[in-house]
C-alpha cells in the first residue's frame, strides 16, 4: 500500500508497535514516514514541522501542545480534526478520522503549534462542530481503505462512459471512495452549468453509494492528476501551490516573453503560475529604464532602440545603415533625449563621455564572456576532429 497521496505505489514500509492491556502487537503499517518516503513521488504538498520541539508555555496538558491534528488525504487535500482522545500521533501514521456520513482514513501531516498558526492563517474557526479523530488505524481498516482505493480507476472509467452516454459537456478528472465505502466523490471540470441530476442517479445505482459532485477549476485538476512542466520539474500546484492567483499576459510583457500561447500555457491549458514569480523584480527593474518613444539624433544619423537590458541598465541602439549595435548606459540615453528635446544634435555616442569618468562601453566588452565561450567550444571542436583523424589512419 503506497501513501495514497500520489500514483506511487512503492512506498517503504515501517513497524509500528501498538501497545494494549493484553499483550504488545507489532503491526507492519505500510505508508510514508515522517510524512514522505524514498521513492520521490509523495511530496504532494508535504510540511516540516519546524515547531515540532517547540511547547507553548500557555498550552494545555497534551503531547504536542494542541488538540487539532491536520489530516492529508488522496490527492493532497487536507482539513483539520480535533484529537480529544489524547491519541499518541506520529506524522506519517494513518488515523480513522470522522465524516458527515461515516469515516474517512487519512495520514497525519502536521500537528502542534504550527497547526494553530496555519488556522490562524487561513481563519478557520475550532469549534466542538469540528469532526474528530475516532482511532488509530488498524490492519483491518488499512486493508479497507486500501480496496477503496483499488474502486477509484474502474468507476472513474465506468463514469466517464456514462458521462458519453448523457452527452454532458463536462470532465471527470478523479473519483474518490470513502475508506467505509459508503460515499464516493466525483471531481469534475465544466465550462457551462451542468444538469447532472440524472447523473447522479445513474452513478448511485451503477456503484451502490452516496454520490457526491464536486467542481473543480482546471488549475485544480492539473494539481490532482499531477505531472511534469516545461521547467523537467513535478508541477507547483500538485507539489506546493495552494493560492492560484490571476495570471495575465502582461505578466509576459513585462519579461520581454514570447507572446506563444504554445510556450506560455501549463498542463492545465492556462498561463502559467510560475509567470508571477519572477514579475515584480521586472517591475522594479523597469522603473528605472526610460521610455524612448522615437529615435536618437545624432549627426551619423538616426539610432533606434534594438534592445534593453533592464537589469545591467544598457540600452542597446543601431543606425539603419549599419549593422552594428551600440551600448548605451540609461544616464547617457536620458542626456542624448534631453539634448534632441533642446534641438541639438550631438555629432556621436562617444563625444558625450566627460574627461575623468568611464570610456563608453563597447560591444566587445560587454560579450567578452560569450566569446571565450566561443572560443572554448571552437578548440574543444578542433581537438576532438584531429582525434577522429587519427583513428582513420
Amino acid at each position: 500500500m503506497g501513501c495514497q497521496s500520489c500514483a506511487v505505489g512503492g512506498c517503504g514500509s515501517r513497524a509500528r508497535t501498538t501497545d494494549t492491556d493484553e499483550v504488545a502487537v507489532a503491526t507492519k503499517t505500510a505508508g510514508c514516514s515522517s510524512g514522505g518516503c524514498s521513492s520521490g513521488g509523495c511530496n504532494k504538498l508535504n510540511s516540516f514541522d519546524w515547531l515540532s520541539d517547540m511547547l507553548p508555555s500557555n498550552a494545555p496538558n497534551t503531547r504536542d501542545g494542541y488538540t487539532v491534528v491536520e489530516v492529508k488525504f488522496k490527492g493532497g487535500r487536507k482539513d483539520y480534526f480535533r484529537n480529544v482522545h489524547n491519541l499518541d500521533l506520529t506524522t506519517g501514521d494513518f488515523v480513522v478520522c470522522e465524516m458527515t456520513s461515516g469515516y474517512h482514513l487519512g495520514a497525519v501531516s502536521m500537528q502542534g503549534d504550527l497547526v494553530r498558526l496555519q488556522l490562524k492563517r487561513k481563519h478557520i474557526q475550532i469549534n466542538d462542530d469540528t469532526k474528530v479523530i475516532q482511532r488509530v488505524a488498524t490492519q483491518r481498516d488499512l486493508e479497507k481503505h486500501e480496496q477503496a482505493i483499488l474502486r477509484d480507476l474502474p468507476s472513474l472509467y465506468r463514469a466517464r462512459e456514462i458521462v458519453r452516454d448523457l452527452k454532458l459537456q463536462m470532465k471527470l478528472s478523479d473519483v474518490e471512495f470513502q475508506s467505509d465505502n459508503t460515499k464516493a466523490t466525483f471531481y469534475y471540470s465544466s465550462e457551462e452549468r451542468v444538469d447532472f441530476r440524472e447523473l447522479i442517479k445513474m452513478l448511485a445505482s451503477e456503484f451502490k453509494v452516496r454520490v457526491e459532485m464536486r467542481q473543480i477549476s482546471l488549475r485544480q485538476e492539473a494539481g490532482r492528476i499531477g505531472g511534469l512542466g516545461s521547467c523537467g520539474r513535478e508541477l507547483c500546484c500538485s507539489t506546493w501551490l495552494t493560492d492560484f492567483k490571476n495570471i495575465t499576459t502582461s505578466a509576459a510583457r513585462y519579461q520581454n516573453l514570447s507572446l506563444n500561447p504554445a510556450k506560455l500555457s501549463g498542463q492545465c491549458g492556462r498561463l502559467k503560475c510560475c509567470l508571477n514569480y519572477e514579475l515584480d523584480t521586472y517591475v522594479d527593474a523597469l522603473r528605472d529604464i526610460p521610455t524612448v518613444d522615437k529615435p536618437l539624433e545624432t549627426q551619423k544619423g538616426r539610432a533606434f532602440l534594438q534592445k534593453t537590458d533592464i537589469f545591467r541598465k544598457i540600452m542597446w541602439f543601431g543606425y539603419s545603415s549599419e549593422s552594428t549595435w551600440h551600448p548605451l548606459p540609461i544616464a547617457r540615453v536620458l542626456e542624448i533625449v534631453a539634448l534632441n528635446k533642446q534641438g541639438v544634435v550631438p555629432e556621436s555616442f562617444d563625444v558625450l563621455t566627460p574627461v575623468g569618468e568611464k570610456e563608453a562601453l563597447s560591444a566587445a566588452a560587454l560579450n567578452a564572456d560569450l566569446t571565450q565561450l566561443d572560443k572554448k567550444y571552437a578548440s574543444q571542436n578542433r581537438s576532438s576532429s584531429s582525434r577522429r583523424k587519427k583513428k582513420k589512419r
